[in-house]
């Protein structure tokens, strides 16, 4: 009786290795896809940051060329330079204050937020091959020179269109103002006395 016992508590134990063997092998593919993922998500820290300087930065290039047409059409000549340097230390201030605080934030979500979506669209081989290129030093390179090329093509993009797009933007300043029934920007009703008192 033992004897079959024995044998029956043997076979057991094998058919329950056999069972779970392929429940072992999916945690372990788990556990090396979440290990890729994660090595995904460090190597697009930059990317991750850039979002957040843009983020930062996106709004505050747009106040300065609200203020930059403010200070053409509103202000008095001989004040406009003292005034332009003024408003251009405080979105720098604004910058420097802000992008640590997004980019900290957005480093901390990253994975939180990329995690499910790479686990969910990526096999293990493809998450192998995405972090093979990520890795490449050519890739890498690109990625380090690319907040360059950006800035290089906005610059010479607005440097470029300026003539074309200002009057546009006046047109639709002009046109939402009326809409909202306020004076028209550049107006000779301008508010050109609270100019005066800056110094």
């Amino acid at each position: 009786m033992n004897s079959n016992l024995w044998r029956a508590a043997l076979t057991t134990g094998a058919l329950c290795v056999l069972m779970t063997a392929p429940m072992l092998a999916s945690a372990e593919t788990s556990a090396a896809k979440k290990e890729l993922i994660a090595k995904v998500v460090q190597l697009q820290q930059g990317g991750v940051e850039g979002i957040a300087r843009s983020l930062v930065e996106q709004p505050a290039m747009a106040m300065m060329q609200q203020a930059g047409q403010v200070l053409q059409t509103r202000i008095a000549p001989d004040k406009r330079e003292a005034l332009a340097k003024d408003i251009q230390a405080d979105i720098r201030k604004y910058v420097e204050e802000t992008n640590p605080l997004l980019r900290d934030k957005a480093l901390k979500m990253a994975p939180g937020v990329m995690g499910p979506m790479l686990e969910e669209k990526f096999t293990e081989d493809e998450l192998k091959q995405l972090v093979g290129w990520l890795e490449s030093p050519v890739v890498r390179r690109y990625q380090q020179m690319s907040p360059e090329i950006q800035k290089g093509l906005s610059e010479k993009l607005v440097a470029e269109t300026r003539p074309l797009v200002e009057p546009k933007l006046q047109a639709l300043d002009r046109s939402v103002s009326g809409r909202l029934g306020l004076p028209a920007p550049g107006a000779a009703s301008a508010p050109a006395p609270a100019a005066s008192k800056k110094k």
